[in-house]
């Protein structure tokens, strides 16, 4: 069935008290690095004001596990001098954050989990590069435990609350990373995604996120991670600040098992698609369980469809050929699980539901962990099948909008992989195959909460992904939207 192009894109639009006013200055990641560059501001300047954010927002918010202050200040001094003296780096002087899994030298990673954890003695490739591109590292942000969960609360923290409603989640795993930039704490931040842990929390937390090509950003100390379903990506509210976090952190380490050639995601980023062929999918992957579709989501979704076909692309329903491809995640997911569970100083203090999934990766390990990796060329070959007719796969990014803190948080375990599944469907099958998606905003729900569409691509389809988000960026104007509260501007802060 085509899209009807004529009906209205407005489908899902956000509640008046939602809409807030006119971008603020020096929001944006590339506009704060033109800033920089310019003259316009310092990294002293915008860095104490990050601090500042941050230390305002923990009791409420609480998107940070660990915060660099005295470090951020120090560095932000340096940069401010490298500024003076001409030097000139993609990223010189801009704070942005990283994910509670990534090591930064000299603080913990205890990704998500209670206890004592030694600090690291180096970067994590990823954060090595960051580095080189001039960023200053500010915090960590807070992760469930060892991501597994699409919400961002436990013991060793306390709950990562939704800027756009404090009562609801920003989803997981990357929860810190999405809230910090969805309320103006960062302009940019780094996320992993193994199961949409970057998709999820982009979707209800109206941002844009990128899960790049397998090996794009290296997951360095780790060859790969969990099994190679695990991946970092960017969370932004614009595409060009996701393609320009994406460029700065891509790259490999020599100890790497995936190495994709290089793509240009910014300029990609300023690129007409064209006219495409999209293929809008409501279907789920097989899991054997119910997953309901929420309307305001199907609405959201119609809405971004009727969007493209306004702009010329060919949009039509029409279903991957999924198959099994579930039977190939769990065993790589959960054998994940074991293997960070393994570093952890004191597993007593892990929740019981990562010790059950610990216990099923050693159980699913060996011959079958190895058969559900060789099968990987063949769900590629069948899933791929959708990119000969169509260019491009449209999907929502979860079936339902954020739920309330504390839903699924206090479930046992089998009742949480239940809910999980019901309220995140779409994402994961993409893990498995290694290769890329995109999360963008599709709107709000009846309640005033975030909602996301997915666009999906074969393998290494960054670029076209990104003209694609681009252009519907262009259209409809969602990086002007602000949560209420955000702060817009940089006023009263001296240089």
């Amino acid at each position: 069935m085509s899209v009807d192009e004529s009906q209205d894109s407005e489908t899902g639009a956000a509640p008046a008290r939602h809409v807030g006013a006119p971008a603020g200055e020096l929001e944006g990641l590339a506009e704060q690095a033109r800033a920089l560059a310019e003259g316009r501001v310092t990294s002293t300047a915008l860095v104490r004001r990050t601090l500042e954010r941050i230390a305002a927002t923990q009791g409420t918010v609480n998107a940070f596990r660990r915060v660099r202050a005295e470090a951020a200040m120090a560095e932000a001094a340096e940069a401010d001098r490298r500024l003076a003296a001409g030097e000139r780096l993609p990223l010189l002087g801009v704070p942005v954050a990283v994910k509670d899994d990534t090591d930064v030298a000299g603080e913990p990673t205890a990704f998500g989990c209670a206890g004592e954890f030694p600090p690291k003695e180096r970067d994590a490739e990823v954060v090595r590069r960051l580095r080189a591109a001039g960023a200053i590292i500010v915090g960590k942000t807070n992760a469930c435990e060892l991501g597994q969960w699409p919400f961002t609360e436990g013991p060793a923290f306390g709950n990562t609350c939704n800027p756009w409603n404090l009562a609801h989640t920003p989803g997981g795993s990357s929860g810190g990373s999405a809230a910090a930039v969805a309320a103006g704490l960062v302009p940019a931040a780094l996320g992993t995604d193994g199961a949409g842990s970057v998709r999820i929390p982009a979707a209800w937390s109206h941002l844009v996120g990128i899960k790049p090509q397998r090996g794009r950003i290296s997951t360095w100390p780790d060859p790969e991670s969990f099994q190679g379903i695990t991946g970092i990506g960017p969370l932004a509210r614009t595409v060009e600040d996701a393609a320009l976090l994406l460029d700065v952190a891509s790259g490999n380490h020599d100890g790497d098992l995936h190495r994709p050639p290089a793509i240009a995601a910014r300029e990609a980023a300023g690129r007409d698609p064209g006219r495409l062929r999209i293929a809008l999918s409501w279907k789920a992957a097989l899991t054997f369980t119910r997953k309901p579709l929420h309307p305001d989501v199907r609405a959201a979704v119609t809405g971004v469809a009727r969007t493209l076909a306004r702009l010329g692309h060919f949009v039509e329903e029409a279903e991957p050929d999924y198959g099994l491809v579930g039977l190939a995640f769990v065993p790589r997911a959960t054998a994940g699980v074991g293997e960070w569970a393994d570093r952890v100083p004191d597993r007593s203090l892990l929740d019981r539901r990562t010790r059950g999934a610990a216990r099923m990766g050693r159980l699913l390990g060996g011959p079958v962990l190895r058969r559900a990796r060789a099968v990987e060329r063949r769900q590629q070959s069948r899933i791929g099948a959708l990119f000969g007719p169509y260019d491009v796969l449209l999907t929502p990014t979860t079936a339902t909008p954020p739920p309330r803190i504390g839903t699924l948080a206090k479930l046992n375990g089998w009742r949480t992989d239940q809910a999980m599944i019901a309220a995140c469907p779409y994402a994961w099958p993409w893990n498995v195959l290694g290769w890329p998606g995109l999360s963008v905003p599709a709107g709000f729900s009846a309640d005033g909460l975030p909602l996301g569409a997915q666009l999906l691509g074969p393998a290494h389809a960054e670029p076209l992904l990104i003209s694609l988000a681009a252009q519907l960026q262009d259209d409809l104007r969602w990086h002007e939207r602000r949560p209420p509260g955000h702060p817009e501007r940089l006023d009263g802060v001296p240089r």
